[in-house]
């Protein structure tokens, strides 16, 4: 039998190359994106011709927030689709301190710059020492309940809205640097007003923006399903297969009103009492059983006295209803609240033990101006 030909040879191992990189990229993208009940999600992945290291993740948060993830690891093949692997696993880590945006996107940097390190300490012989590492980001995080968005990018490019009205706009979002990249600047952070039935359309190349048959698409589509939506952009894009492509369109949904109970409280002992009698009325008007009313009440009690003892006014208690029940408890003071575990003869020092031992989930939420506390639990019906 005669030898293949050279080109045949190369051709077979870039074929096999390319079907692994692809295969394990398609593994590490989320296999059932979240679908939260307050925005409804859709997405277009066009692969190009030489794969990339594009990824997009949906991440719901406590209180009815939503954090939308878009990232670009640059390269081909099965070293840019780990280190997407590995950036989105450090998203999904990140993103369970919640974080403000700003500061999850500088901590997803640092990451990429060791990663990025790594690779350079390779041995001169290895291909993946010449392949500097970069990537870029963007975050969106939709809060349903005050209907506004926060953003911050790195690299990628400026986002694109469609009010309910018809109304559109490139939402002017300052750029950090790329992620791994020598400039050492801030990922500043833009908050922006996102009415329900705003559609928000963000991708890892500049398509949008230079496209204006595609942003007449999206213009059109106000009211479309976003499934519909993308098969649209799709065949209007389907000449443009030179290099890999993600969009990502979120249509936001405002939590109803009587789904959320605001409370103002007072900086003294009778906050706490306050706070039980407002959240057993509340629970009662949701029909929540008994077991999870007493399982609130004393998670609202406990926030709400450390509120008074350790925070400083004003303090607030919101409860929210959205699949989860959320208990919140905010104060004007950034110190971190801490889990100790107290001794039997302590007199103080268990409330937050026991605020994590009845709740499913619990952790602090930083503001501009000082923090919340949240604990959820999964209701039962009365």
């Amino acid at each position: 039998m005669r030898p293949r030909p050279l080109c045949i040879e190369n051709a077979r191992r870039y074929t096999r190359e390319r079907t692994i990189a692809a295969t394990v990229k398609r593994r590490l993208l989320p296999q059932r994106p979240a679908t939260p009940s307050t925005v409804d999600v859709s997405h277009l992945y066009l692969p190009g011709r030489g794969g990339g290291g594009a990824w997009f993740d949906v991440i719901e948060l406590a209180g009815a927030r939503t954090a939308l993830v878009l990232g670009d690891v640059a390269g081909r093949g099965v070293a840019t689709a780990t280190t997407m692997g590995q950036l989105r696993m450090v998203i999904q880590s990140l993103a369970a301190l919640d974080l403000e945006p700003d500061e999850l996107m500088a901590r997803l940097s640092d990451t990429a710059a060791r990663l990025a390190a790594e690779r350079a300490a390779l041995p001169m012989g290895d291909p993946l020492h010449r392949e500097p590492l970069t990537a870029g980001c963007l975050i969106a995080v939709y809060d349903s309940v005050e209907h506004q968005c926060t953003i911050v990018r790195a690299g990628l490019p400026e986002p694109y809205v469609v009010f309910p009205d018809g109304s559109s706009t490139i939402l002017s979002v300052p750029a950090g640097p790329v992620l791994a990249g020598t400039d050492q600047a801030p990922f500043p952070a833009t908050t922006v007003a996102l009415p329900a039935g705003s559609t928000l359309a963000i991708s890892n190349e500049d398509v949008l923006a230079s496209s204006a048959q595609l942003r007449s698409l999206l213009d059109q589509g106000v009211a479309q399903p976003l499934d519909e939506l993308c098969d649209a952009l799709a065949y209007a894009m389907r000449n443009r297969y030179e290099t890999e492509k993600l969009v990502l369109l979120a249509r936001a949904e405002a939590l109803p009103a009587e789904q959320v109970l605001t409370l103002p409280l007072p900086a003294g002992p009778e906050a706490a009492p306050r706070a039980r009698a407002a959240a057993r009325r509340q629970l009662e008007a949701w029909k929540v059983d008994e077991d999870s009313t007493f399982t609130t009440e004393l998670i609202v009690s406990e926030l709400v006295g450390n509120a008074v003892r350790y925070g400083a006014p004003p303090l607030r208690l919101r409860l929210i209803l959205d699949g989860m029940l959320t208990c919140e408890v905010s104060d004007a003071v950034s110190s971190a609240p801490h889990l100790k575990h107290a001794r039997t003869v302590d007199e103080t020092g268990r409330g937050l033990f026991i605020v994590a031992t009845v709740a499913d989930n619990w952790g602090t939420h930083y503001e501009a101006q000082g923090k919340t506390v949240w604990a959820q639990q999964l209701p039962g019906a009365a």
